[in-house]
């Protein structure tokens, strides 16, 4: 049987990370990124738009990143791709069949 939801090509290599509070030894807490899954996921470009913001032009591109399916991937995460970091936008298990999930993101 064939697959109706194509894989992509899965070829780049991404971490999720995720903050979590640590303990700094004298009652407090410090809020540190650590790494959750690291896997591998197609990366498509979806848009890309300028904003002038503070008379600084600042662009905004979008990702659509798809990866085998992972069950606690939340939007509070962000995705690292090398030296590159995405804002999880939105993600979308497609027809509800734990086989992949399809990530809207935002580069920072």
């Amino acid at each position: 049987m064939i697959n109706r939801i194509s894989r992509g090509n899965l070829r780049h290599k991404i971490t999720f990370r995720t903050v979590t509070s640590v303990s700094d030894g004298m009652g407090g807490f410090t809020d540190t990124d650590t790494d959750y899954y690291t896997c591998w996921a197609s990366i498509w470009p979806v848009s890309a738009k300028e904003l002038v913001q503070n008379q600084q032009l600042e662009m905004t591109t979008t990702h659509r990143i798809r990866i085998d399916y992972k069950s606690g991937i939340t939007e509070k995460m962000t995705i690292e791709f090398g030296s590159r970091v995405f804002r999880i936008v939105s993600i979308v298990n497609p027809e509800e069949r734990n086989i992949m999930l399809d990530i809207l993101a935002t580069e920072k």
